[in-house]
């Protein structure tokens, strides 16, 4: 398999935890693609910095070719599927019985046993 083809893989299966799995429907958020937007900006400079400086190496006959950054363009694409995936978690279990209830919410560092 190529570094193209897992990151397709990737990035599919994320929009389907997304989507379809935790239906937490982030990608259909401005909110998402702004905080998106800051993390690509930081993913760019480590890539320049490992790939600049020969930290990591890629097959050339397993990337497409074209690099941002010194990285192929595949490393954003797992980037994406990495933080829409992790987003995508936290927010559910923040939904959910395992994670804060909405009290804990309302005060930062309190549990709900605390407040009692």
């Amino acid at each position: 398999m190529t570094y193209t083809v897992a990151a397709g893989l990737a990035v599919a299966a994320a929009l389907a935890v997304d989507l379809v799995g935790l239906r937490t429907r982030l990608v259909l958020r401005r909110v998402f693609w702004l905080s998106y937007a800051i993390i690509l900006f930081f993913q760019l400079l480590a890539n320049g910095v490992l790939a600049g400086r020969g930290v990591v190496r890629y097959d050339p006959a397993a990337i497409l070719g074209p690099r941002l950054a010194g990285a192929p363009i595949e490393d954003l694409a797992f980037g994406f599927a990495l933080v829409l995936t992790t987003l995508a978690l936290w927010s559910r279990l923040g939904r959910s019985p395992l994670g804060r209830s909405q009290s804990d919410q309302s005060q930062p560092g309190r549990s709900q046993s605390d407040q009692s």
